[in-house]
């Protein structure tokens, strides 16, 4: 899951280790398409000092872009976003009591200036996905695999058998 130091283009973090089993999705579908990436743990409120290195030393390591899960008060993808110039993506966390709106709201109505790209609650597929487009603007290899993932969901979809002419 980690990759070697300097390998990896985009950071994947959750404020605990009770994260990992949404955020591993961001993981797998960036392996699925060449993209190497690193899982850390990385707590908003229990490590702030440690966030603000993380955030200030990932372009320096050849991060690229940030994926951030959080859930409850949801606070380490605003505040990674407010420590590096680096797209960051927000995973909302399902919660226990408010299913995860509470994180999604949280990650969303980040301030003016400071933005955080948020996908739906509890799918870091997604955000995989765009920290994948956000890198092939610059790398061909990686927008031609991107595009044969979406082809092969869209084949999918159309060689479903409740497709079938009657």
């Amino acid at each position: 899951m980690t990759g070697p130091p300097g390998g990896a283009r985009v950071g994947v973090v959750g404020g605990s280790r009770s994260d990992f089993p949404v955020l591993e999705d961001a993981v797998a579908v960036l392996a699925e398409l060449g993209v190497e990436a690193e899982l850390r743990v990385v707590s908003a409120h229990r490590t702030p000092d440690h966030l603000f290195r993380y955030a200030e030393e990932a372009a320096g390591r050849g991060l690229r872009v940030l994926i951030a899960g959080a859930g409850g008060a949801a606070h380490l993808p605003g505040m990674l976003a407010a420590k590096t110039l680096l797209p960051v993506i927000g995973v909302p966390i399902p919660t226990q009591h408010l299913g995860g709106l509470d994180s999604l709201l949280s990650i969303v109505q980040m301030p003016r200036g400071i933005p955080v790209a948020t996908v739906a609650i509890g799918n870091a597929t997604n955000a995989g996905l765009l920290a994948a487009a956000i890198l092939a603007v610059g790398d061909d290899g990686l927008a031609s695999r991107l595009a044969d993932w979406r082809s092969r969901q869209t084949a999918a979809v159309l060689d479903d058998p409740s497709n079938a002419a009657g």
